[in-house]
């Protein structure tokens, strides 16, 4: 008997199973009853995939190399944030920042966050709009990244921020333009197939001390408090360019000072301190010397003492007379007492 032959995941012929009956409710029967779950339903959003993704954004977020653990850091979390974003290898430090743009065209990207590092300490970011501009540079500082401020907030991965920023942005032009940079780069388009279509954190943008401070905040379901998530950082503004990476500035920053001349001011007002207080020391030798008495001398011994009368000055007009030597005596009387012997 020739084997039986049957497809994957199929049965036999004699063990066929007749389909389940579907039951279609009558609807006539009960229309008050349906009208009133109707009304205690509960709308659920509808998933991200029935939506049509029609803003494209995409963020390429890397850095150059000699970047230290904290950068490392901080720049995993804002990938993590941003949903919308891409990953790079690092580019060398002796490429041309032009360099950045062909690498968002490859990977398809029309907006770049780099950070490049200098000297091993000190941090720029670039936020830039690929390949037309604008693009701001920035100096980052106090950097506190998501796992070292051990916050109590937490938001779900993948969620839609909103945006929140200073009234000052609105106040000047070069504000203004980072302000829409800003929400072109960090907000998460609708509808983009790693997000959730959840709004639960907000990212704040505050102007304090002419820097520009990132926070992240979760909001609260029960009363829609804001507890804070992290990363935070503060951005130090120092040029805004037309271009992208280059090009003519259309602004600089006349109150930003390098980081190079504020550790030289630092220095310098170190070596002061310390020459302040060897002057302090020479002076005090010097005051020390001064008061010093001598118990030697005795202030009162010239109490009793009379001036002499003053002597006339005598001038000799004539040579002096000429001195009369005198023999010895002692040889005189000798030969005296030889000659009477």
């Amino acid at each position: 008997m020739s084997a039986f032959k049957r497809k994957r995941g199929g049965q036999a012929p004699g063990n066929k199973k007749a389909k389940k009956a579907k039951f279609v409710a009558d609807t006539s029967e009960a229309p008050k009853e349906n009208e009133q779950e109707k009304t205690h339903e509960i709308t659920v959003p509808a998933p991200v995939s029935q939506g049509k993704w029609k803003n494209k954004e995409r963020v390429l977020i890397f850095s150059s190399r000699g970047i230290n653990y904290r950068t490392r850091h901080m720049m995993q979390d804002l990938r993590t944030m941003m949903p919308h974003s891409k990953a790079d290898t690092k580019m060398d430090r002796k490429d041309k920042l032009f360099v950045v743009n062909e690498v968002c065209e490859i990977k398809n990207c029309n907006k770049c966050i780099f950070f490049e590092a200098k000297k091993k300490q000190d941090l720029y970011m670039w936020v830039a709009n690929s390949p037309h501009g604008p693009s701001a540079k920035f100096l980052v500082q106090n950097i506190h990244t998501l796992a070292e401020l051990k916050m109590t907030g937490n938001c779900l991965k993948g969620s839609r921020p909103l945006l929140s920023f200073d009234p000052k942005f609105d106040s000047e032009p070069h504000f203004a333009v980072l302000k829409e940079l800003f929400t072109q780069t960090f907000s998460t388009p609708r509808y983009h197939p790693k997000s959730q279509p959840f709004v639960d954190h907000v990212f704040t943008f505050t102007i304090n001390d002419d820097r520009i401070w990132f926070r992240n905040y979760q909001i609260m379901e029960e009363d829609a408090a804001l507890v804070e998530i992290g990363p935070r950082f503060v951005l130090n503004l120092i040029k805004v360019f037309q271009g992208s990476f280059g090009g003519p500035t259309l602004f600089e920053n006349p109150n930003f000072t390098s980081p190079n001349m504020h550790r030289r001011q630092i220095r310098l007002a170190a070596a002061a301190r310390v020459r302040e207080k060897q002057m302090v020391k020479e002076l005090q030798k010097l005051k020390r010397a001064g008061t010093k008495e001598d118990v030697t001398i005795d202030v009162t011994a010239d109490v009793f003492l009379t001036p002499a009368d003053e002597t006339p000055v005598l001038i000799q007009t004539e040579a002096p007379e000429p001195k009369v030597v005198k023999k010895n005596k002692h040889k005189a009387f000798k030969r005296q007492r030889m000659a009477r012997k």
